[in-house]
């Protein structure tokens, strides 16, 4: 089984502008098929740092001396740079999407299409699961997070039913939750709104919008001038957070401006939003909500 089918490969990797001898991240290694593009268009002298907290991921490493695998969630990517001695890179990449390997994998608990328990850990060695999400999290608490991160206009609903539910016995796996939510799942819809709870309790387990910003504040100081962000998206949320920082390099207010009355900010964006094709999208339907922006440092 393939591990990954990486999404939008050469126009991500193209817009990282490769320079043979220079220093780049990609912080989202999975099954490493970005990084091996990228190794491809480096030279004899270039580096290349990966991030992956998934330890099923790490059995990808690669084999090449001007390649390092480091086995953390890329929040930490400036902190685990600076131990390797770097202070500024060249380009970073970052494919924001839960792997196929992930998805595929019935016993991690990410995909609506087995019975499995309530996981959905990135990092298997976290204590945080879906279980504890849907079995301890009070009622107001759920319908934010159904609310905010699945953007369910039933959350309240939805969190009301389940609490009702856990009180009679524990919800342990994604078919008892698929049996508990059955009057809110129209078969037309059916998967559509349990793909909004799935993305909304995983956003929770792995606090992934904590991550990202935490992640992309850091780019403005690791990249060089000149220095490329290249990161694929697949919700709204998400999109977001990274459209804002390439803009305004914060996520909340305005920038200040300079002496002349512009606006100081980090980065100019690259070119325009680029989406898969309809071929990429017929050989993996993963890729259909896609969306890379590519920036640089100014």
């Amino acid at each position: 089984m393939k591990y990954h089918n990486p999404v939008l490969l050469h126009e991500s990797i193209d817009g990282l502008d490769i320079k043979p001898n220079g220093i780049y991240v990609d912080v989202t290694f999975g099954g490493g098929g970005h990084s091996q593009e990228i190794l491809n268009r480096l030279g004899k002298d270039g580096k290349l740092f990966a991030f992956d907290q998934d330890d099923d991921a790490i059995k990808n490493a690669i084999d090449d001396e001007r390649f390092t695998l480091i086995n953390e969630n890329f929040k930490y990517t400036k902190r685990f740079l600076r131990f390797h001695g770097i202070k500024k890179v060249d380009g970073i990449l970052a494919d924001l999407g839960v792997s196929s390997h992930q998805f595929d994998v019935a016993e991690r608990g990410f995909s609506t299409r087995f019975d499995a328990d309530l996981d959905m850990r990135m990092n298997q060695n976290d204590k945080k699961s879906a279980f504890e999400v849907i079995n301890f999290y009070e009622e107001k608490q759920l319908a934010d997070i159904l609310f905010q991160f699945g953007e369910l206009r039933n959350s309240r609903g939805i969190a009301s039913k389940i609490v009702e539910a856990r009180e009679e016995e524990r919800i342990k796996t994604s078919f008892q939750l698929k049996t508990v939510l059955a009057k809110f799942l129209p078969k037309a819809k059916e998967h559509k709104i349990l793909a909004q709870i799935y993305q909304a309790v995983r956003i929770e387990v792995n606090e992934e919008l904590d991550v990202l910003k935490e992640f992309l504040m850091q780019t403005i100081d690791l990249l060089d001038e000149g220095g490329k962000l290249s990161v694929i998206s697949y919700h709204s949320l998400e999109d977001r957070l990274v459209k804002r920082m390439i803009q305004k390099g914060m996520f909340e207010g305005e920038p200040e401006k300079d002496f002349y009355g512009n606006f100081s900010v980090p980065f100019k964006k690259d070119g325009k939003l680029i989406i898969p094709n309809a071929e990429e999208i017929k050989q993996n339907n993963r890729a259909r909500s896609a969306k890379l922006r590519i920036a640089f440092k100014i």
